[in-house]
């Protein structure tokens, strides 16, 4: 089933159509970017209350695993992006087969779907990694933990996001207990070290099929319970030989794997000041949300450029620093609505961006993000908290009465 698209002028010139699988926020997003471009984005929808189908109106509904869907929403597609990776990679092979423009390409994209495929292609290549063996027994944990020491890391290879499919065991009992569950369910594992970590960082990038690249500034991602619940940008008290070896790694892997389109580049700073890579996202990022406000081009637009291969946009900075706070679902949905609450927090913060994705509010389910623009740090990431939690929770963390 498929919505029709709005008639539009038929003498005006067509624009191309950019088509993407999933219809979650990331696709809402871009569908915002893309009607400044002049397009309709095109939307692979599971359901008609999916962020992305309730405002395109051109919409494919069915499931990212169904060949038959993902034709019918490529055909006549300049491109066909991604809002998740889960797509099989033996449909993209047959879609770029049959002339479909996938972007990023199968090739490519198997590094963010397959984490065994990744950590071997970075070992190939020489790029810091954590330790890791692929695991399909527990006796490869044990051998693993025996060279580098407990606590280990376990990762299911496919599927892992926000802290799912991730698991830390401190013993060979813990790690037993997961590894024979997971295993006997069809989960395949692959153990890594524990890495001494002082924070996280992502370097965010998009490359074109004419091969240019653009960074933004490296950013600082706080996770919380697995999930990533604040970006700093950028990142604080990053010297700037880090932060350009981090973007150059960065742009370097994006043109050694081929990809088109933004990229994420998870990394891990250690205690030791060392960068480690530690995941890939072939689109548009939860870590990249600050740039829709605070940058010169926004990682959605970036990544329509980039597919279509219209020439990058600029990344500048908007401000001196822009942090990005998640709003989560609350353990219990308020009793103050949602517009309620987005009224009280306009009149006390007029300089807070609001971007809500039309979803239902369930614990810990991202719903929206806010980003605010200042000068110092520590003062800018207190009012975006402040402002998330308030519209999550409907309660002031300092106390404050909208109705006193």
């Amino acid at each position: 089933m498929a919505r029709e698209p709005v008639t539009t002028d038929r003498s005006q010139p067509a624009m191309p159509i950019v088509a993407m699988v999933g219809g979650g926020q990331l696709a809402r997003m871009t569908h915002q970017a893309a009607i400044a471009l002049g397009q309709c984005l095109r939307v692979l929808a599971a359901d008609p209350g999916d962020p992305a189908a309730q405002v395109s109106a051109d919409v494919v509904f069915g499931s990212h695993t169904d060949l038959a869907a993902l034709r019918k929403a490529a055909q006549g597609a300049a491109a066909l992006t991604f809002d998740h990776e889960h797509v099989p990679t033996e449909h993209l092979e047959t879609l770029v087969a049959e002339g479909v423009n996938v972007a990023p390409p199968p090739e490519a994209l198997v590094f963010a779907q397959d984490k065994l495929a990744m950590r071997r292609k970075l070992d190939e290549l020489g790029d810091p990694i954590p330790a890791f063996a692929e695991v399909t027994s527990v006796t490869d944990v044990e051998r693993f933990a025996a060279e580098h020491g407990w606590p280990v890391v376990l990762k299911s290879i496919r599927g892992g996001y926000d802290g799912r499919g991730v698991w830390m065991p401190d013993d060979f009992d813990a790690a037993t207990a997961i590894v024979e569950e997971q295993l006997a369910g069809g989960v395949e594992l692959l153990v890594e070290t524990k890495v001494p970590l002082r924070r996280e960082l992502s370097a965010m990038v998009a490359r074109s099929p004419f091969g240019q690249g653009a960074a933004w500034p490296v950013v600082e991602t706080v996770q919380r319970n697995g999930q990533c619940a604040v970006v700093i940008a950028p990142a604080p008290e990053l010297s700037e030989e880090k932060a350009a070896e981090a973007q150059e790694l960065a742009l370097r892997l994006a043109a050694d794997l081929g990809v088109v389109g933004a990229m994420a580049c998870e990394l891990f700073e250690t205690v030791d000041g060392e960068l480690l890579i530690n995941e890939f996202a072939m689109r548009p990022h939860n870590s990249g949300h600050w740039s829709m406000d605070g940058a010169r081009t926004g990682q959605f637009e970036q990544h329509l450029r980039a597919v279509l291969d219209y020439p990058l946009g600029e990344t500048t900075p908007l401000a001196l620093v822009t942090v990005m706070a998640n709003i989560l679902g609350a353990p219990a949905a308020p009793k103050m609505s949602m517009d309620e609450r987005l009224h009280h927090l306009m009149a006390r913060m007029p300089d807070a961006k609001v971007h809500l994705y039309g979803k239902g509010e369930r614990p810990a389910r991202k719903i929206g993000h806010i980003n605010i623009l200042g000068d110092d740090p520590a003062t800018v990431r207190e009012r975006a908290e402040r402002a998330a939690h308030w519209m999550s929770h409907a309660e002031w963390t300092d106390g404050w009465n909208p109705h006193e």
